[in-house]
Formats: structure tokens, sequence, C-alpha cells
């Protein structure tokens, strides 16, 4: 594939970079120290059109494509990775389950709101003891008649769900509307629901303590025989986690995006205080131990943006991504902690206080690696699309 911006990606590009850098850039250090979620900034991105980049405009979407999303993501990673996970999650985990699967009475119901990012959603999958193993989660949803308590058909009655949820992003915040979440509905069965916030059972667990996103809103959730309607069933009962794995799939690509806006950060502010700093008589940035740092450091930004708007581009044209998204997370995100670490080294004792961005860098960019499907599981999907006879 042949890599290259069209006009509107490049306008989108600076739209995005100027908020970026005139409303966020400014408050992140302190929005990290404070773990404060700027709920005004949010509603600001949805102001943009961010929330609703890959959605249709009949849900007030913008009707563009992944390729605009992932621009709109690195661009905010450049200044911050708390926003831009916020982004990330909004759409890729909270919008497009309900637009990919959702019935036509579900989408107008919560797409609107979301797409304008008046509402955040969130996306329920892991639990305490299933994170990697998503087909490991205990969580149940029975159908039951309110009225007796007794098992009931699928076309009455409401499903009554327990069980734990853990790490969710989104989930908490005051203006997030839903969770979307899997569990149990028979033997061998997982399907997914649509937990709207406030529904009695459902409870938002106290914000975790994080090593980074510090200004992102993550929480622990609990269902204690909560009550939903039966229609509030996402797609087809029985699928629940082969839909929420295929929401991964685009997800990475999303991911990855947020790793090269990390590493093209690295790259920037690395060079500038190379130039700026002196030490010995000269810029350190003369020294060819820290030059040469710096210029893989630029392969690496240059590798990472290649292969995540390959898959991106790749998924905008329906063709198999599966791999490539793979590779793009793999690459990008463990090319984010690295950079995080030159970063760091580059600063010297700078880069170990919180004041200069690519400390909060440093403790932000390990989740990467993590999130949405560990390094490992990367591999894994990369060895299996080899034809590998991996399990």
């Amino acid at each position: 594939m042949h890599l290259e911006f069209t006009q509107e990606h490049d306008a989108l590009r600076k739209v995005v970079r100027d908020f970026a850098e005139g409303e966020i850039a400014p408050h992140a250090e302190a929005w990290d120290r404070d773990h404060h979620f700027p709920v005004d900034v949010v509603r600001g991105m949805g102001d943009l059109g961010l929330f609703g980049i890959p959605f249709p405009e009949e849900y007030g979407g913008g009707g563009g494509d992944l390729t605009m999303l992932c621009i709109a993501i690195e661009e905010i990673a450049r200044v911050d990775h708390s926003m831009a996970i916020t982004l990330e999650a909004g759409v890729g985990l909270g919008a497009t389950p309900i637009f990919r699967f959702g019935s036509e009475e579900q989408r107008q119901t919560w797409l609107p709101d979301l797409c304008a990012g008046r509402r955040l959603a969130a996306f329920g999958l892991t639990e305490p003891d299933a994170g990697s193993d998503a087909g490991g989660g205990r969580a149940t949803a029975v159908l039951e008649d309110e009225a007796t308590t007794a098992v009931v058909d699928e076309a009455s009655g409401d499903w009554v769900l327990n069980g734990e949820k853990a790490f969710i992003t989104n989930s908490g915040s005051e203006i997030t509307s839903l969770v979307t979440v899997t569990a149990r509905t028979g033997p061998g069965e997982i399907s997914a629901l649509i937990v709207p916030a406030g529904t009695p059972g459902f409870e938002v667990l106290p914000g975790y303590r994080k090593m980074g996103w510090h200004a992102s809103d993550t929480h622990g959730l609990t269902f204690t025989d909560c009550r939903v309607p039966s229609d509030n069933l996402l797609g087809e009962l029985g699928r629940g986690i082969a839909q929420f794995l295929e929401i991964l799939d685009e997800g990475r690509i999303l991911i990855a995006a947020l790793g090269v806006g990390c590493i093209q950060a690295c790259l920037d502010h690395s060079v500038r205080y190379a130039k700026d700093r002196n030490a010995f008589g000269r810029p350190i940035g003369a020294n060819q131990g820290l030059s040469f740092q710096l210029a893989d450091l630029a392969v690496m930004a240059e590798t990472a943006r290649l292969l995540t708007y390959q898959a991106a581009g790749l998924y905008d044209a329906g063709r198999p991504s599966k791999q490539a998204a793979a590779m793009a997370k793999l690459h990008a995100t463990e090319g984010a902690v690295s950079a995080t670490r030159i970063a760091t080294q580059v600063f010297g004792g700078y880069g170990f206080m919180d004041e200069t961005p690519v400390s909060r860098f440093y403790r932000d960019a390990k989740i990467l690696e993590i999130g949405e499907g560990t390094s490992e599981i990367q591999r894994l999907v990369i060895s299996r699309e080899l034809g590998l006879p991996v399990e």
C-alpha cells in the first residue's frame, strides 16, 4: 500500500493539533497531578466532532473513516495520553459496539449523544479474574419475570445481571450514559447487554490509584441483581465474546495511533532539549551517544506511523486487517515504551520530575502494552495469521 493522506485528513490534523496545543497541553500536567477528569474539554472534543468521526451523519456522526480517527487520537496523544484514551475508548469501545451490533432503536437512542460528545459509553469485558482470557468471565445474566422471579423466554422479562468488571475506562464520569457488558446467559454462552448508568444494582467503585492516565476515568464495576429490559441485549444471544473481539481488532489500530503520538512527542521534546541543553561547552545533541538514540527514535516514529496507517487503510478499504492491526499495536506500543525511556534519559534529572511532559509520558506509556490486548496476545494473533499451530 502507498500511504497518502487526503486534504481532508491534513485539515483535520491541523484542527485537532491546534485544539490539543491550545486547550489540552497547558493544563495536562495539572490534571495529571490532581487526578482531574476535565469534562469541559471532553465536551470540547465533542464540539469538534471527534467522537462522531467514523459514524454516519444520520446518527450525528461525521461520516469519516478510521484513518481520520487515528489522526485525531495521534494528535491528542502528542500532548496528553489521558485525553487521547478518553477519545479512543469513547469511540472505539463505547459507541462502536452500539453502532456495529445494536438494533436501530438502540442506535437512535444512544448514538446521537455519544457522537456529539455529550455522553460517554464504556466497554465492560475485563473482570478481576478474566483479562486476556476473555471467555473466562464469571458475570451472569438470567432472564426473569420481575413479579415471580421465574425464568422466562427471551421476548419478555428482565435480564438480572450479577458480577464484576475491572479497569473500565469512561465508566464512572458524570457524563457516562451506559456500559456494555458481557455475561454468561447460558451454558457455554456469553452475551452482551447494555446497562444504562444509574440502573439500580449497578455500582461504580472508587477510581483506581494508577501509575499513569491520571486524568482518565477508570473504575471497577459491580452488578448485584441489576435488572435491565430484555431488549437491552446487544447483538445476538451468545455472540458477546465474538462481538467484543471484533471490536478489539479495530481498537488495536486506534491504540497504535496513540502510541505513534507518544513516540512523536518524545522525539520532538528530546530534539528540542538536545539542541538547547549545553554540557561541557556544547549542546548535548552534539554527542553521538545521544544523537544516535534520537536518530533511532525518528526511525521508530516513522515505522510505527507507517504500520498504523497501513492497518487503518486496509480497514477502511474493507480488506483483511487483523494481522496488520496486531502488528501495528505491537510495534507502536512497545516503541512508545522505549521512546519514553529514551526521552527521560535525554532530559536527565529533569526527566524524572513530574513537571516535564516526558515524565508523564513515561508513566502513561506502559499500559499501552497491556490494554486492548497485551503484547503477548498480539504475538499470538500474528503467529496464528502466519498459519502456525499455536494455542
